[in-house]
């Protein structure tokens, strides 16, 4: 599968050696043969994979960075230590273990953008790269201490206090399903000063002990080591560990949408400014902005274009629902890291239970479903959405997002299969359910 954040799919089958090399070297040649920072997750393929994709780089022109097994936020701050022109990031993300992926930073450290990504595959499907003679390859050295320089980034953010989060004692249960997170989470507590840690799926061995999305129905284990050790908090992340999902200390899921949430709850104590997420994310983010008397921007649904938001209106701070927390501060990504120490100085500073902390925000439930289109024009059912509830003035930014008083409905074409996608959100469960079903029976 391509897109403009890259290749993706099963190694061996529509994930080739082939495609590998073809769009490395359309990468490398985009990039302007610089320097490329190359790290990768856990997965089985991932050894083969960097093999190919450092040859490639190298024969092109490309100097290679090579920092081995690494989150993807720790790859991006790569590109910021060593002025790279970008970076190949060697991971499926929540993919299952047979898949792999090339995901692509550029200078900035950001994502590629729509044109960007687009002039790639351009490069890719023309083979309009060349290799290079061979006194003129590119070099490649090794980062082995790019995870220390993450972390100690973290540290010297000026809201991040190392000696009171040591100073609670913190008991915390982790759930890096075999990832990256196994690697870096332990260095991460050590460096907080947190020193009891009990830790399931943790050999970071790229065979995921359960489905690797950190969905409610996927996290049984870690809620009850959560009760079973009396943890103050559960830390779950996915295999490259730019999504955090938080267990409470009464063994209760915090909610994906929420950990984002609490993101901005404690950054915009510390500094005035605006916040964004995409279309699909929870009301609770602008119930958190409100609360600072700030506004919370909404962008289309994916990383870079919250980015792009986040830029254009010099928000402080800025996620997904999915548990992504992006702090500019650090770097302009997801990153499950930076999110966990901003929870654990919430924590300590507030001096609050996480249980009771949840409690103390209000409460939506969502509902994602689609509606199949076969022959239907998936436009002109968006387009009637639109007219059909003009008077709540839709955004249509990505798709159609309708708000009522009570919640909110998202409508989206997918970009791979022929339906809609129907998100949405209300005060109770029975309440997203309505809206949902209202709104498609109008259009249909």
């Amino acid at each position: 599968m391509i897109s403009v954040s890259g290749i993706r799919g099963v190694f061996g089958t529509d994930l080739t050696p082939e495609n590998l090399t073809r769009f490395t070297a359309a990468f490398g040649h985009w990039s302007g043969c610089g320097k490329i920072v190359v790290g990768r997750d856990t997965r089985v393929t991932g050894q083969i994979c960097e093999d190919i994709v450092c040859a490639v780089l190298q024969s092109v022109g490309c100097d290679v960075v090579k920092v081995g097994v690494a989150p993807t936020p720790t790859v991006a701050m790569g590109v910021l230590k060593h002025q790279a022109d970008g970076a190949v990031i060697i991971s499926a993300s929540h993919n299952p273990e047979e898949w792999n992926a090339l995901k692509l930073l550029n200078s900035k450290s950001e994502f590629l953008d729509d044109s960007q990504g687009k002039k790639v595959i351009e490069i890719s499907e023309e083979q309009s790269y060349s290799y290079k003679k061979y006194d003129q390859i590119g070099t490649i050295t090794e980062d082995d201490e790019l995870l220390d320089y993450h972390i100690q980034k973290i540290l010297n953010l000026p809201y991040i206090d190392r000696d009171l989060i040591a100073s609670k004692n913190f008991s915390v249960a982790i759930d890096p399903v075999n990832g990256t997170g196994a690697v870096s989470l332990p260095q991460l507590f050590e460096a907080l000063g947190v020193d009891t840690i009990h830790a399931i799926n943790d050999e970071p061995s790229g065979i995921f002990a359960h489905v690797a999305e950190p969905l409610p129905e996927h996290l049984g284990d870690i809620c009850e080591l959560v009760k079973e050790k009396n943890c103050d908090l559960g830390i779950v992340t996915d295999p490259d560990a730019d999504r955090l999902a938080l267990v409470t200390n009464k063994g209760n899921l915090f909610g994906e949408e929420y950990t984002q949430a609490a993101a901005f709850d404690f950054l915009l104590d510390k500094k005035a400014g605006s916040c964004a997420t995409n279309l699909s994310s929870s009301r609770v983010a602008e119930d958190v902005a409100n609360k600072y008397g700030q506004k919370c921007h909404r962008s289309s649904v994916g990383e870079i274009n919250v980015v792009k938001k986040m830029q254009e209106v010099d928000a402080v701070i800025g996620g997904e629902g999915n548990g992504g927390v992006i702090n500019p501060d650090l770097h302009y990504g997801r990153d499950a890291l930076v999110g966990t120490a901003m929870i654990l100085q919430l924590l300590a500073e507030r001096n609050v239970k996480a249980d009771e902390y949840r409690n103390s925000l209000p409460d939506y439930y969502m509902r994602k479903s689609k509606m199949q289109l076969a022959d239907v024009d998936g436009d002109a059912l968006l387009e009637k959405a639109k007219s059909e509830y003009a008077k709540y003035n839709p955004d249509t930014t990505d798709g159609v997002k309708i708000d009522f008083e009570d919640g909110w409905v998202h409508l989206r074409k997918s970009n791979t299969e022929p339906i809609i996608r129907v998100y949405s959100e209300g005060i109770s469960p029975e309440k997203a359910e309505e809206l949902a079903e209202e709104v498609v029976a109008s259009i249909q």
